[in-house]
């Protein structure tokens, strides 16, 4: 079977949907374990985080009937990186209150799912303009799946946290090698209208400096030697400010490219 990055993405999405739908009802029949405290900013984070990610996701579903067809695909991931986001911070909302405990089992199951989802929105955002080879789709992945296996087993403890940081590295600087330098930065640079170079340039901008956000958190939790009860709030304030503010900037950006270009495929049509 000839399976395209189109059709991987159309699948993955259903499968995510049908997860989605199981763990939300398993999350509906358990009861939540703890109270929440006033002076709990890790367990106030995660609150406001999980609802921003609700009303993110609304968002995006809704404004796929905005744009054009080409749009629908890109905007339909962004809300899916949401919704599986919100589902999964509502769990790793309930682990911190209730045990105090680093989430990292689900923090990593939730990343597993989003991280390869907006990287697949580089692919799709050059896609609704011109030819992309699959080869971009699959270099994006191989980064993305180094980058978070290297970050596992270093927070689980199955390797040394120092050398699981270095891999961890070297697979976000891979990703970052493709959509400035390599086929991705060059497609961009060569065959997009202004609107998604200018959204493609933020998205990548995205990928340097809030995913940068992501080391400080691991080394903060890890690498600095502090008490493991500081530690564990230094390391998911800053992992729940650094999803806040990627999941949901990224799917701001297509939708503002996706709006743009749409809308000026409805005026031309009027002229």
């Amino acid at each position: 079977m000839n399976l395209t990055p189109k059709s991987l993405i159309s699948k993955a999405s259903g499968l995510a949907l049908l997860g989605l739908l199981f763990t939300s009802n398993t999350f509906a029949a358990s009861p939540g374990g703890g109270d929440l405290k006033s002076d709990d900013i890790v367990g106030i984070s995660f609150w406001i985080i999980s609802m921003a990610l609700v009303a993110a996701t609304a968002f995006f579903f809704l404004e796929t009937q905005r744009v054009t067809p080409k749009w629908k695909t890109s905007l339909t991931v962004s809300g899916l990186v949401t919704m599986v986001a919100a589902t999964h911070y509502f769990y790793m909302r309930d682990v911190w209150v209730a045990t105090g405990n680093t989430p990292t089992v689900f923090r990593y199951i939730d990343w597993l799912i989003t991280v390869p989802l907006l990287m697949v929105e580089f692919y799709l955002i050059l896609s609704a303009i011109t030819k992309v080879p699959g080869g971009v789709f699959w270099r994006l992945m191989i980064g993305t799946i180094v980058m978070l296996v290297g970050g596992y087993l270093g927070e689980a403890g199955y390797m040394n946290a120092l050398f699981a940081f270095i891999i961890g590295m070297a697979g976000w600087a891979f990703i970052l090698w493709e959509i400035f330098l390599g086929e991705a930065g060059k497609i961009n640079a060569k065959s997009s209208p202004p609107a998604v170079q200018s959204a493609f340039t933020l998205m990548r901008w995205i990928v340097v400096i809030g995913w940068a956000i992501y080391p400080i958190g691991y080394f903060l939790g890890y690498l600095t030697g502090a008490s493991p009860e500081k530690s564990m709030v230094l390391l998911n304030v800053v992992y729940n400010l650094a999803d806040v503010v990627n999941k949901i900037a990224f799917g701001v950006i297509i939708w503002t490219a996706a709006t743009s270009e749409s809308d000026k495929v409805l005026n031309s049509s009027k002229a």
